[in-house]
């Protein structure tokens, strides 16, 4: 990374899921993550991961190009389906993390 520009933003936020829900949440996450790196031209990358071992934990690992970049992720129509989904489901947003990105 050229040290003179603005580091890239790095959103991780996990979510806890009843097994039983898994699916919907899944199908949920990926229309959000499809949508947020098709439609946003600072989102870079938008993974939906599951730690090894668990089967009610969801890990997202999301970049922008910066903090604004995010901030307009917020008011997407695609994260308001996923919200919506997660109200719904009844699933809890443990932590976010939010880091900048330090390795290219």
């Amino acid at each position: 990374m050229d040290r003179t520009q603005k580091p890239r933003f790095v959103v991780i936020p996990e979510f806890r899921v009843k097994p039983e829900l898994m699916v919907a949440f899944l199908d949920a996450a990926l229309d959000d993550a499809r949508h947020s790196v098709a439609d946003e031209a600072g989102c870079q990358r938008f993974d939906v991961v599951r730690p090894v071992g668990t089967d009610d934990t969801v890990v997202f690992y999301e970049m922008y190009d910066d903090r604004t970049a995010f901030e307009m992720h917020l008011a997407t129509p695609h994260l308001k389906r996923f919200q919506a989904s997660m109200k719904t489901l009844d699933v809890d947003e443990t932590i976010v993390r939010f880091l900048s990105l330090v390795s290219e």
